[in-house]
């Protein structure tokens, strides 16, 4: 696959609808051309102690931030359609159907996944851990700041063009 959006969101809670952050990644011909992140006032709008401490965002962060439904809609000519990919793509498609749901917009239905993909081709056995983390590492590719939405995209639209 040449052309897709790789997306990465972070959530606030355990609700599913709770995105405080997203990135994504744009990839054209194979190549990375754009990208875009966005801090977002979570629904339901409360912090949990537990996804703090993976993301480090917190209310502080967000509480003036715009909405999930005005950021998607901002993003919609830039997304242009194209299929969306995301390591783990069913936490982070099921996260991003129930924001829309919330905010009453058509969610994508395109996705495809790094992990499933990592899954299929590369040997059992031979990596202890499929995480973004550790296929960054195999694959040479430099990974900072994990569970930053737009880095965890970017890694993720270079494990794309690698593995899709």
């Amino acid at each position: 696959m040449n052309d897709f959006i790789a997306i990465d969101v972070e959530t606030a809670n355990y609700n599913p609808s709770s995105i405080c952050s997203i990135g994504a990644v744009k990839v054209r011909d194979g190549l990375i051309v754009d990208s875009h992140y966005s801090l977002v006032n979570p629904e339901p709008g409360w912090y949990s102690r537990q996804c703090t401490a993976v993301h480090g965002l917190t209310d502080d962060d967000t509480w003036d931030a715009p909405s999930f439904g005005t950021v998607w809609k901002q993003w919609q000519e830039w997304l242009e359609d194209l299929p969306l990919v995301a390591h783990n793509a069913p936490f982070d498609s099921k996260c991003i159907r129930e924001a829309c749901r919330v905010y009453g917009l058509e969610p994508p239905s395109d996705w495809h996944c790094t992990l499933k993909a990592a899954r299929r081709e590369i040997p059992r056995g031979m990596l202890a851990s499929k995480s973004l983390p550790s296929l960054c590492e195999f694959f040479g590719i430099i990974f900072n700041q994990h569970h930053n939405a737009l880095a965890d995209a970017e890694a993720c639209a270079k494990l794309g063009i690698i593995l899709l």
